[in-house]
């Protein structure tokens, strides 16, 4: 049984894939990564990407389905990636990253994403190029 669970958005609008660079910890600071972050007691998957999405962007997601299978954080430690949709008439901020970066499925490569979200980065190309 897995002890914590991480969840990550692929928020993708007019073909391009949201993602969002890390400000902290140090170690992983300037990294990429998809939005999101851990689920809480008593929180469901998707409503811990509501939160989280509120919380670091500003902003209201719909939840759909999953991307790619359970990718291992570390022991007891999964990320579960998402399909989220973004409500009409709101634009992510950067609250809690450094930066935020629209990405066609060519431009996938060109970022130095955290390893977990680049296992995943098949998925999100066929995503794209779908």
């Amino acid at each position: 049984m897995t002890d914590v669970t991480v969840v990550g958005g692929a928020l993708v609008r007019r073909g391009l894939l949201l993602a969002a660079q890390r400000a902290h910890p140090a170690e992983i600071a300037g990294k990429w990564e998809l939005p999101g972050g851990r689920v809480e007691p008593g929180e469901d998957e998707a409503a811990a990407l509501r939160r989280e999405f509120a919380e670091e962007l500003g902003v209201e997601v719909g939840v759909g389905a999953r991307i790619g299978p359970d990718l291992p954080l570390s022991p007891g430690k999964v990320l579960r990636i998402f399909l989220v949709h973004l409500a009409d008439g709101q634009e992510p901020q950067a609250l809690q990253h450094r930066a935020l970066r629209w990405l066609s499925a060519r431009e996938l490569t060109e970022v130095d994403w955290l390893p977990a979200d680049r296992a995943v980065l098949p998925d999100l190309q066929a995503l794209l190029d779908g």
